[in-house]
């Protein structure tokens, strides 16, 4: 997430943080796994304190992510709830839609 460091022990029901710098400022955000299996699927909630509103269960978000595909090729599922405003959401879809295109580049060089 934007090159942050990423805490968990990949648990469910452990804590994950994610520790870095966005648009100058440092941030720690953080949630709970949600579901795990290994490979295909990853659901986690996320909260960030910049996003300005307060610490509370309604204001996380649940982001899942599940892979799939044939033949040795990938297709990356990506999905997050809870977006407050129709704002909130496409800032989200940017954010997502920049860190998406970061990893296909990485893969893509090291293939």
């Amino acid at each position: 997430m934007f090159g942050a460091t990423v805490e968990s022990d990949w648990q469910v029901g452990s804590p994950i943080v994610w520790k870095g710098e966005w648009k100058g400022k440092p941030f720690e955000d953080k949630g709970r796994i949600l579901e795990i299996e290994q490979g295909k699927r990853l659901r986690y909630s996320h909260f960030s304190p910049l996003s300005g509103a307060p610490d509370r269960p309604e204001n996380y978000h649940n982001v899942t992510i599940q892979l799939e595909g044939p033949d040795g090729a990938v297709h990356v599922d990506l999905s997050q709830d809870n977006n407050p405003s129709e704002k909130a959401r496409d800032e989200s879809r940017r954010n997502w839609s920049m860190m998406l295109d970061g990893l296909k580049k990485a893969v893509e060089t090291t293939a």
